[in-house]
C-alpha cells in the first residue's frame, strides 16, 4: 500500500514543481491560442484527416490533468471541423479554436491521427456520436471525475473502435462512466474495465495496457507501447502517437 501510495504521490509531486517552475502561463484571457503548425492549410492537404490532441489544461489544473479534442476533415473539405467540450457556453464547441492550436499557451500533442480513405470512413460515425452525444446541455459539464472534455473524446473512441486510439493517462475524466455501465468492453474491444463512478476503477486491454484509476488518476502500464504511466507527469517511454 505505501509503495502504491508513493506511485500516486511522487509523480503529482513531480508535476507540481515542473508547474511551480515554469508551465504557469500568465492570464489564461491572453493566453496564446493560436496554431501550433501541426496541420498544413486545408487546402494544401485534399485527403480525409482525424486528429485527436492532448494539450495541458489551464491554470493549476494543469498539474494533473489535460484537455483532449478532435479534428476532422473530410477529402476536399475546404476547412478542418474541432470539436471540444467546454466548460463554458454550449458545452460542445464547434470551431471555436484553431483546429491545431494552442491550449490557452500549451502546445497540443497529437495521440491519434488517421488520414486518407481510411479517415473518410470513420468520420462519419464520429460525427454521429458528436451529434447524440447525451451531455450536450447546459450545466451538464463537470470538471470531476466528469463528464468533462476528456468523457466526451473517449465516448467517441468508444462509438468509434476502429480508431484503435488510447487517451493519455492525465485525461482525467475519460475513466468516467457516462452510459451509467459499471464494466464492459475497453474502446478498442481488447480488453475490459471496471469502474466505480469514475472514482476508482481497473482497466486491463492490449491497446489500453493495465490501468489502475484512483480518482482519475492513473496508475499503470503499456506493453504494446512500452511505457509507463503515472499521474500527474502522463507517460514515460513511447509516445502515443507512435
Amino acid at each position: 500500500m505505501l509503495i502504491f501510495l508513493f506511485l500516486i504521490i511522487a509523480p503529482l509531486l513531480v508535476s507540481t514543481a515542473n508547474y511551480l517552475r515554469g508551465d504557469r502561463r500568465g492570464n489564461w484571457q491572453t493566453a496564446d491560442r493560436s496554431s501550433a503548425g501541426l496541420l498544413p492549410a486545408a487546402s494544401d492537404h485534399p485527403e480525409a484527416l482525424i486528429r485527436i490532441y492532448a494539450a495541458r489544461t489551464v491554470r493549476w489544473r494543469g498539474i494533473f490533468a489535460v484537455h483532449t479534442w478532435i479534428v476532422v476533415k473530410e477529402r476536399g473539405a475546404p476547412s478542418y471541423s474541432r470539436y471540444d467540450y467546454t466548460a463554458w457556453g454550449q458545452p460542445i464547441r464547434v470551431d471555436g479554436f484553431a483546429a491545431d492550436g494552442r491550449w490557452f499557451g500549451a502546445i497540443p500533442q497529437a495521440v491519434a491521427s488517421v488520414d486518407g480513405p481510411e479517415a473518410g470512413k470513420l468520420i462519419p460515425a464520429i460525427r454521429s456520436v458528436i451529434e447524440n452525444y447525451k451531455f450536450r446541455e447546459y450545466g451538464d459539464y463537470s470538471a470531476w471525475p466528469g463528464p468533462n472534455s476528456n468523457t466526451f473524446v473517449q465516448a467517441v473512441l468508444d462509438g468509434v473502435p476502429e480508431l484503435n486510439a488510447v487517451l493519455p493517462p492525465t485525461a482525467i475524466g475519460k475513466d468516467f462512466p457516462y452510459r451509467g455501465e459499471w464494466c464492459g468492453l475497453t474502446a478498442s474491444r481488447t480488453g475490459v474495465f471496471v469502474s466505480l463512478g469514475g472514482y476508482l476503477g481497473l482497466t486491463i486491454g492490449w491497446m489500453e495496457g493495465l490501468e489502475f484509476n484512483f480518482f482519475g488518476g492513473v496508475l499503470g502500464l503499456d506493453i504494446r507501447r512500452p511505457a509507463l504511466k503515472f499521474p500527474g507527469i502522463g507517460r514515460l517511454g513511447v509516445p502515443l502517437s507512435q
